[in-house]
Parts: C-alpha cells; sequence; structure tokens
C-alpha cells in the first residue's frame, strides 16, 4: 500500500476525524504527564471547537491529508503568517499507521504547498513531550530556534528555508 496526499476542506467529515484524533493524542498526553488524567470529555469538545482550523483555508492555507491505501491516515497544514513565512501545523499520522512513512510525506507536501502560497520560509512550534514530532522535524532539516509566539503550549520553535 502506498499513500497518497490530497488537499481538503479544513471543514470535511474526514478533516473533523483527523483533528479530533490528533486533538485526543496530544491533550492525553499533555494531561497525562502533568495531571496523571487524560482529557476529559467536555474540556476535549470546548478545545475542538476553539479551533476550527478555519485558517487552513485557500488563499492563505491549506489542510492535506494522507490516505494511506485509500483510507485517511494522517494531516497536515500550512498558513501564511506573512507574504513570506508560513506555519506549519496540525501534523498527525494515526497511531497503527506510524512507520510507514507518511510524516515526512505529510510535511513535504505542507512544504509545497506553503511554496505555492508564496511563503520562502517554515516555521513551527513543539513540546517536549512530542519527542517523535522533533526527531522528525530535525531529520527534515528543520533547526531549533528562538521562539516566535507566546502560545502557552509551545516548548520547542524550529524554521526551515524553502529555498
Amino acid at each position: 500500500m502506498t499513500w497518497t496526499i490530497t488537499p481538503e476542506p479544513h471543514d470535511s467529515p474526514v478533516a473533523a476525524e483527523l483533528w479530533r484524533a490528533y486533538y485526543t493524542e496530544v491533550s492525553d498526553r499533555w494531561y497525562l504527564l502533568r495531571e496523571g488524567r487524560r482529557t476529559g470529555p467536555d474540556e476535549l469538545e470546548r478545545e475542538i471547537a476553539a479551533h476550527s482550523g478555519s485558517e487552513l483555508t485557500p488563499p492563505s492555507g491549506q489542510l492535506l491529508v494522507g490516505r494511506y491505501g485509500g483510507e485517511p491516515g494522517g494531516c497536515a497544514g500550512v498558513r501564511l503568517l506573512n507574504a513570506a513565512t508560513a506555519e506549519l501545523t496540525r501534523v498527525f499520522v494515526r497511531e497503527e499507521l506510524r512507520g510507514k512513512g507518511g510524516a515526512p510525506l505529510l510535511v513535504r507536501a505542507a512544504e509545497d504547498a506553503a511554496r505555492a502560497l508564496g511563503a520562502s520560509r517554515m516555521i513551527l512550534d513543539t513540546r517536549s513531550d512530542l519527542v517523535e514530532a522533533r526527531a522528525l522535524y530535525a531529520r527534515l532539516g528543520y533547526t531549533e530556534t528562538e521562539p516566535h509566539n507566546d502560545d502557552p503550549y509551545a516548548e520547542h520553535w524550529f524554521t526551515k528555508a524553502l529555498g
């Protein structure tokens, strides 16, 4: 089986399903590490509703969905912050599909989308506990840099020239 990556409307059922899986995993990891509990149902619904992904809409953004064997298996989003800088966000691969090459393909597709939007640089942030993500970004040529935002959950910031 192979991966295919295509643009997806941010508000499609596929996008909603992947966003819920992504957010559930990263939120549960946060709460388990810090408070020894999983995300409560009300917390989960509130946060999902607060982050619709509407910024991942052309002409200034794009959501990409990776399908493995035709089934939705991951996503990545990109949004322009200014004429030269795009932000990589919502990079996610379902746990059962990790190790099958989807994450690098999604990030590279997001970089291509950022270039198509006119960006010459990609930035992102992530957390310390998302060690797999940090290793992926380093492997793909991202370098750690000074903070570029004040997101309370961001602990590591990366940049890459898109050349």
